[in-house]
């Protein structure tokens, strides 16, 4: 199939080396002349202009972050777009702003798929991303062979949205496994066990988490905006989340250096307050 990618920083860069690993024909456009040179530099097929890369192309992958930013490319790529070619969503946005984009392509004849996915940098590197899909069974569909290229499982949903609703649980569960996995690794160490082999001996225990396993490369770029949208289909839905109230306002005093602190460091730092292990004195273990 002929594929159009729109964004290739880190994980579009990835996911078209394995769209066209997979045989498919790929041209590639970014905004960034840097990542314009780095894809190139992998082998993609890279053209110096939206209009060039989605000429003729039977499906649009775009990799962006924002909604403001999917809106944006969207509306671009209708503008050249080949009638019956299918736009594929992959950021997380609001289940809303797929569904405005959804009826613009509609009424130009383009088809539409959200399809956010899980797993990461290490999945898009990996090529075993997780694909949550929004659409119709036509489009779906049509566009899976393309999204199994960089992805282990592609889901089907519901229709438009729904696959950002499904990014939203996971994302919700996400933040709180790392509001739990901080604060249980903080006991273990305030004990005088090492947190990093207490995260690793937990990993072989029932309560572990999928969030645990990789706990250690959770980078915390879009925690806020996360669980902003999280919060936001709940009051929308007017659903009571009242634990997912405290994970929201929690999550915000995390980051990758903390978390890299209480697994490596001799003490951590958690809601202002600076722990070390206790002395024997102290009633520790030690």
């Amino acid at each position: 199939m002929k594929v159009s990618i729109i964004g290739i920083g880190d994980m579009g860069r990835d996911i078209a080396v394995h769209v066209r690993d997979r045989g498919h024909d790929v041209t590639a456009f970014d905004i960034s002349e840097q990542r314009r040179t780095d894809a190139s530099g992998n082998g993609i097929n890279v053209v110096d202009s939206l209009a060039a890369a989605v000429a003729g192309a039977e499906l649009h992958l775009v990799i962006v972050a924002t909604d403001e930013q999917s809106e944006t490319v969207t509306r671009e790529i209708l503008g050249s777009a080949a009638k019956g070619s299918t736009i594929v969503i992959l950021a997380t946005n609001s289940p809303k702003t797929m569904q405005a984009l959804a009826v613009e392509c509609d009424a130009k004849g383009i088809g539409f798929v959200d399809a956010p996915v899980v797993f990461g940098r290490e999945g898009a590197r990996d090529g075993t991303l997780g694909s949550l899909c929004g659409g119709t069974n036509e489009q779906v569909a049509k566009v899976t062979p393309v999204l199994e290229a960089y992805s282990k499982d592609v889901h089907h949903v519901g229709p438009v949205g729904s696959g950002q609703v499904a990014k939203a649980c996971n994302n919700m569960l996400h933040w709180a496994a790392c509001v739990a996995n901080f604060e249980v690794l903080l006991l273990a160490k305030r004990y005088g066990i090492d947190a990093q082999n207490m995260r690793e001996i937990l990993t072989q225990c029932p309560g572990t988490n999928g969030t645990l396993e990789r706990w250690d490369g959770t980078r915390f770029t879009w925690h806020e905006k996360d669980m902003d949208l999280a919060l936001t289909l709940a009051q929308d839905g007017k659903l009571p989340l009242p634990l997912f109230g405290q994970v929201d306002q929690l999550v915000k005093h995390l980051d990758a250096e903390k978390v890299k602190n209480l697994l490596y460091g001799p003490d951590a730092d958690y809601l202002g307050q600076h722990v070390k292990p206790l002395t024997k004195e102290e009633g520790g273990l030690n």
